[in-house]
């Protein structure tokens, strides 16, 4: 029996790691696929707080070995539910079932791909899913942005301060997104929007050089930003917890569930901001929360 089970080994999940341990708690964290999550793909992190410049690769690391060091527990399971039995909860895995008196989810949401061959591949070498984290890498060069929806027009915007020239791409002729940020995309003279077009195929060697598009016209350029949505990984818990229409957690802040025990953090959780920083800062609150609740059960 673990006083903290914590669903997902990102920032989120291994925050709420160090928090819990620091506070006295027995914790296991149990990750289906890679310790870190998403932030790994990123080749260069800049716009963390204190740290002027690494890759994800090496700040997920640091902060498992921090975790690792105060005695927390990691096992590499797929979690397909979780049974709520008052004071003990019940974490079933694939291949074991685990106990303890709080549970963490911090599963993460994963960015929707393109489904174009040699798309993984590129991750990091000109394709992206976050224009926030990367833009800064194509100052004053070409890129492009695929999606229609708000998040694929804010990133166009974003860009277009900061690169040369941008264009947008979109499966249809109308936008989902707000119509007024599609009335500033065109105002700009660096963004041209292409429309209705999909991307066929990734140009470039060992790095992106280009796409093509259905129409057969090629547009030469350095980056790549998808924004065609997320997907939280959310199913297995919709028993013990609320899901908003999209699949996130319905949490707020202090990431407390319908379900007294079972806390919900970092890029799994309804949230209209989901970077690095944040889901840290949900990691430390979930864990603050989940040791206020345990107090209470002592």
């Amino acid at each position: 029996m673990y006083d903290i089970i914590i669903v997902g080994a990102g920032p989120a999940g291994m925050t709420a790691a160090l928090y819990a341990k620091r506070a006295g708690r027995s914790v296991l964290l149990l990750e289906k696929e890679t310790v870190g999550g998403q932030i790994t793909y990123s080749p260069c992190v800049e716009n963390y707080p204190f740290v002027k410049k690494i890759s994800g690769m090496e700040l997920a690391d640091n902060l498992f070995e921090q975790i690792n060091e105060l005695g927390a527990q990691i096992e590499f399971e797929t979690v397909t539910s979780i049974e709520n039995d008052g004071e003990i909860k019940r974490v079933i895995c694939e291949g074991a079932t685990y106990e303890a008196r709080a549970v963490i989810i911090a599963s993460g949401a994963k960015h929707k791909k393109l489904g174009l061959e040699r798309e993984d591949e590129l991750i990091g070498s000109g394709v992206s899913y976050c224009a926030v984290c990367d833009g800064a890498f194509f100052k004053d060069k070409t890129a492009a942005v695929v999606g229609g929806g708000n998040t694929a027009l804010q990133d166009a915007l974003y860009l277009a301060d900061i690169c040369k020239k941008v264009y947008l791409i979109h499966r249809r002729d109308s936008f989902r997104g707000d119509l007024e940020l599609v009335n500033k995309l065109k105002s700009l003279i660096n963004v041209e929007i292409v429309t209705p077009a999909k991307i066929t195929a990734l140009l470039g060697d060992n790095v992106l050089s280009g796409i093509e598009l259905d129409n057969g016209r090629r547009i030469l350029l350095d980056g790549l930003f998808v924004a065609v949505g997320q997907a939280p990984e959310n199913a297995p818990f919709s028993s013990v917890i609320d899901l908003d229409e999209y699949g996130y957690a319905d949490s707020a802040e202090d990431c407390i569930t319908r379900t007294e025990g079972i806390f919900a953090a970092g890029d799994c959780r309804k949230k209209t901001v989901r970077q690095l920083a944040t889901a840290v800062a949900d990691g430390a609150s979930a864990a603050t929360h989940a040791c206020e609740y345990l107090d209470k059960l002592s």
